[in-house]
């Protein structure tokens, strides 16, 4: 059975996250963020040159790669910060990789199976994109209503638990946590919190 101290150790914040997941969310939005810039200045600025596109539809084509990668990246970057559940976590990511694929799917097709051509795939691509974007926004939406509700001073805390190098949480009241961190401040039987804590959880 984990020590119950692993559930408070001191490298995470107070909603159970680690800083280095944190440090590495924060660097996938903001990749995000410059991919979305960069995507606007290689279409507007002489900077489409200086990274291979040599000309308008090369720079279009850049742009529009550019950019669809930087939303997924962004909407990652942002689930992995939130303490979220694992389920939102995969349909996060479940959502951006369909997305990634309609960014495949825009490389292979722009510009010759594009808006003039005999067999444009523009329809699919917006399709399967913005199908992928869709379901990686509902599961960021539902991460962030259900932060909120955790953080409802009269709702629950999400008590999570390290066992085998697995995590598990489970819900309890602000006054049962508050309690369990009494119990062990004060050099309560810790073997009895974490036995009252799995039995809870099993039910």
């Amino acid at each position: 059975m984990p020590s119950l101290s692993e559930a408070y150790d001191s490298r995470r914040d107070r909603h159970g996250r680690d800083p280095r997941r944190v440090a590495l969310g924060g660097a996938v939005s903001l990749a995000g963020a410059v991919a979305l810039v960069a995507a606007l200045l290689v279409v507007t600025t002489p900077l489409g040159p200086l990274l291979g596109a040599r000309d308008p539809i090369a720079a279009k084509h850049l742009g529009g790669v550019l950019a669809g990668l930087g939303g997924p990246a962004v909407l990652l970057g942002v689930v992995v910060v939130l303490p979220s559940k694992r389920r939102q976590q995969v349909g996060v990511v479940a959502g951006a990789t369909v997305a990634v694929a309609g960014v495949a799917l825009f490389a292979y097709a722009y510009p010759d199976r594009w808006v003039q051509s005999a067999d444009p795939l523009v329809f699919e691509t917006a399709v399967v994109y913005f199908l992928g974007g869709f379901v990686a926004l509902w599961f960021l939406f539902v991460a962030v209503a259900n932060v909120r509700r955790r953080n409802d001073p009269h709702g629950t805390v999400t008590l999570e638990l390290e066992q085998g190098g697995e995590t598990h949480r489970m819900e309890v009241s602000p006054q049962e946590l508050e309690r369990y961190q009494s119990l062990l401040g004060d050099g309560g039987n810790e073997e009895q919190v974490l036995t009252e804590i799995e039995d809870r959880r099993s039910r």
